[in-house]
């Protein structure tokens, strides 16, 4: 008996079972979403992610083991310049709005002239 599922098994089982994607998802694939989400100012960031993604692309040797570590304590380095700013986020300041005029003093206004 075999051991594995065929791709079209998997499919039907992600399928019937609400939820389980999450739990098999791969933790790469969280990790890219996450750091994109950052990215964009819409998520936050988490060091688990860079992590992950290092490790990840030295596995496939997409980058050396040096080069890895050298990232890595890049980010750490540059992580509590960040940290000392709680709750800045990388936005553009909105611009000041013109304060709304009141249906009264709108009325009176419009009546004196």
């Amino acid at each position: 008996m075999r051991g594995e599922l065929a791709g079209s098994q998997i499919s039907a089982l992600l399928e019937a079972v609400p939820g389980i994607a999450s739990v098999l998802r791969n933790p790469v694939a969280d990790a890219m979403v996450n750091m994109i989400r950052t990215a964009a100012g819409i998520g936050e960031f988490q060091m688990d992610d860079v992590e992950e993604l290092v490790q990840y692309a030295i596995r496939r040797s997409l980058i050396g083991a040096d080069e890895g570590e050298r990232l890595l304590e890049e980010v750490r380095r540059a992580r509590p310049k960040k940290a000392a700013r709680p709750g800045v986020k990388n936005r553009r300041p909105r611009p000041a709005r013109k304060p709304a005029r009141s249906k009264k003093a709108a009325s009176s206004h419009s009546r004196r002239h």
